[in-house]
């Protein structure tokens, strides 16, 4: 946990910092909304830092059939992810960086516990789980609205035989793909993504029960697609509405496992200053298979300068 805290602490005094810089030019604030989606490149010199928060919560869940049923008890998971990018080319066309996550997990209880970040590795448990070193690449340069992030990720928490689950004990290629379509007189915006994501890992048949988590290695050996469309409005130039929905497969490729869903949602950005924008936003699990049916409750935070 001390850990953790650092970490958060160092981020909290990063977004800090650009906030007070954001000020000094205030009365020259202007719009990046809708300039900056996840399909634009930042410039050289530029920086992208998002903070952003995701509580996900479950009291149902679908069999391998898509069968509903009550959990026994409910089941939250708290992911904290936190992207830091830099621009590094004249052309604004690559862009490096790092991501890691924090996870908080509680099974039975309120929601709200798992902000308390316990960890007593039966009910609980909380820790840093995962770093990605990242690189955006804008392919062609007619096309600027459209580009991919690639990103490794490094499982860095402890391996504890039969603990309550608190992440993917895999090491995970992850490409995602992004393109955006703006119209009618820039009011609204198309956005889609598209990811492709490799599960590195034993099988569960090899490995000592004893010795491992298997509940922590159920994605080895798989292939992540999940396909995600959001739609836009702009009541102004520095605030967004939108609606969302996301279908998402793992494919079984060697592990005996396979699952999918899919995720309706809608939420809110608002540009507070020139360089920090707040997003707020809600989805549900509507239907799956070999998965929890949950809710998801988010709160992000983003830095451009």
């Amino acid at each position: 946990m001390k850990l953790t805290r650092k970490m958060l602490a160092l981020v909290s005094i990063a977004l800090m910092s650009a906030a007070l810089t954001a000020q000094e030019d205030e009365d020259q604030a202007g719009s990046n909304i809708q300039t900056f989606t996840p399909s634009k490149l930042l410039k050289k010199g530029q920086w992208d830092i998002k903070f952003f928060n995701g509580l996900y919560t479950e009291t149902e869940g679908a069999n391998e059939n898509g069968d509903k049923s009550d959990l026994v008890r409910r089941g939250t998971f708290f992911t904290n992810t936190n992207e830091i990018f830099t621009g590094v080319s004249k052309t604004s066309r690559i862009n490096v960086g790092l991501i890691f996550q924090i996870r908080s997990n509680q099974q039975g209880g309120e929601a709200l516990g798992a902000l308390k970040f316990r960890n007593d590795e039966r009910a609980t448990r909380s820790g840093l789980t995962t770093i990605a070193p990242s690189i955006r690449v804008q392919p062609f340069r007619s096309i600027a609205n459209f580009s991919f992030t690639s990103s490794f990720f490094i499982p860095v928490f402890k391996d504890i035989p039969n603990a309550t689950f608190l992440d993917k004990r895999s090491f995970f290629w992850e490409t995602k793909f992004f393109y955006d379509y703006t119209f009618g007189a820039n009011k609204w915006q198309v956005f889609t993504e598209l990811d492709f994501g490799f599960n590195f890992g034993e099988k569960r048949a090899d490995v000592n029960p004893a010795e491992v988590n298997l509940g922590e290695r159920f994605a080895n050996n798989s292939l992540s697609l999940p396909a995600s469309v959001f739609l836009s409005y702009f009541p102004s130039s520095k605030s967004t509405v939108f609606i969302n929905a996301q279908q998402a497969f793992l494919i079984d490729l060697g592990n005996e496992f396979e699952q999918n869903f899919t995720q309706l949602g809608f939420g809110g950005k608002y540009q507070v200053t020139r360089v920090i924008n707040l997003e707020a936003s809600y989805g549900k699990f509507v239907r799956g298979v070999s998965t929890g049916l949950g809710q998801t409750f988010s709160l992000g935070l983003r830095a451009l300068f």
